[in-house]
């Protein structure tokens, strides 16, 4: 089947692990305090807190920072990350890393007609700033739409099966990029074909039966979807 969109994980996938865990986490735990304090009394933040069920700020900055050090993908938890980046990003503070191969494929793969879009756990406010304020200049140009847990769980094939019907294309057509085999087995089982990044010095694990690349030159977009 021809690949008529292309869906992209970030971490591992556009972007280095690094930059996420050792910038873009401390940053957020560091200024964590002083942002849900100064926006406790507003609607910015109120309705992200809401699961939390908690009216003591301070408890709520333990969990917030706690969930940082677990890394979890908790939807509140993404939502006030990507509001306290948005300073760094807008004031040129923070850069958003990107592979080399990556902006040169957008380009190429808009070219031709096919669709990106981007599912990740960080919230789609985080991913858009991200790209737009990315190293390599504003890619945001090419990307078309933006998924992320509030879609549904990554390891959850029905969020794949949402994501196609979202695109209005068969998920026969579209094609998953990820480093992460689980995530990458959930689309396949919803119908999605999927390509394996295996960025730097990564190793597969085990045989994950999806193809593998090390960066997106390698990727064959007339390939067969899946089995």
């Amino acid at each position: 089947m021809p690949v008529q969109a292309v869906l992209c994980d970030i971490e591992g996938t556009t972007s280095s692990l690094s930059f996420v865990h050792d910038v873009l986490f401390p940053l957020s735990y560091d200024l964590m305090e002083d942002f849900i304090k100064q926006n406790w009394n507003s609607d910015l933040i109120r309705q992200e807190l809401k699961p939390l069920k908690s009216e003591d700020p301070d408890e709520v900055i333990q969990t917030l920072r706690s969930w940082i050090n677990e890394d979890r993908k908790e939807a509140s938890l993404k939502s006030i990350q990507g509001k306290i980046w948005k300073d760094g990003f807008e004031s040129g503070k923070i850069r958003g890393h990107v592979y080399e191969d990556v902006p040169p494929n957008f380009r190429k793969w808009q070219d031709s007609g096919i669709e990106l879009c981007i599912f990740s756990s960080g919230s789609i406010e985080a991913q858009k700033l991200l790209f737009r304020y990315s190293e390599a200049g504003d890619l945001s140009q090419f990307i078309s739409d933006y998924f992320d847990t509030t879609t549904g769980p990554k390891r959850e094939s029905s969020s794949y099966k949402k994501i196609a019907s979202e695109l209005s294309l068969p998920a026969a057509n579209i094609l998953f990029l990820s480093d992460i085999q689980s995530e990458l087995d959930a689309a396949r089982n919803a119908g999605m074909q999927t390509t394996q990044l295996l960025r730097e010095a990564a190793t597969p694990k085990n045989f994950s039966g999806h193809p593998i690349v090390r960066s997106f030159d390698e990727i064959n977009l007339s390939a067969k979807p899946s089995t």
